[in-house]
């Protein structure tokens, strides 16, 4: 075959540091939303759809074939922090928790989860980020320990 295709769609969902609501204000949720999806975009991982709340993220894109997951979520952490801290205020002092969650999606389920990721308001106001985490992890049968996870 001549050329490399792929349309590999990956739900990314990772959190400020300590869950610290860092992104409580909306209109800075929705500037470091943008600015997280031209990260995504500039790595060659168009993004479909980011939202989430004052405390993590959700990113769904289509991941790149020249770049792997780890060097992605890096470089869209380091870039995305460094600019929120340089707004000055309280995300002088922001920051990403560690970890992340990539799980894959099917091109079938594509519609579903940009209406999931943004309806994150509503859904939050019945289960918390972590309880939403953890069943994303069993869902997707990841092996983890819960001790782990959070720190």
């Amino acid at each position: 075959m001549a050329q490399s295709l792929s349309n590999v769609l990956v739900h990314f969902i990772f959190s400020t540091k300590d869950r610290f609501a860092f992104l409580a204000d909306a209109e800075a949720r929705r500037r470091m939303h943008a600015y997280l999806a031209r990260i995504f975009t500039e790595e060659d991982c168009p993004a479909i759809q980011v939202g989430g709340t004052a405390d993590h993220v959700h990113v769904l894109c289509s991941l790149s074939r020249n770049h792997s997951i780890s060097e992605v979520m890096r470089k869209a952490k380091a870039n995305s922090s460094s600019w929120a801290k340089s707004l000055g205020g309280m995300l002088s002092k922001f920051s990403w928790q560690g970890g992340y969650g990539a799980f894959s999606i099917h091109f079938s389920q594509l519609e579903q989860v940009k209406t999931y990721i943004r309806n994150q308001q509503e859904h939050h106001r019945l289960r918390t980020f972590q309880e939403e985490f953890l069943e994303f992890l069993r869902e997707y049968e990841v092996p983890f320990d819960e001790r782990y996870i959070w720190s």
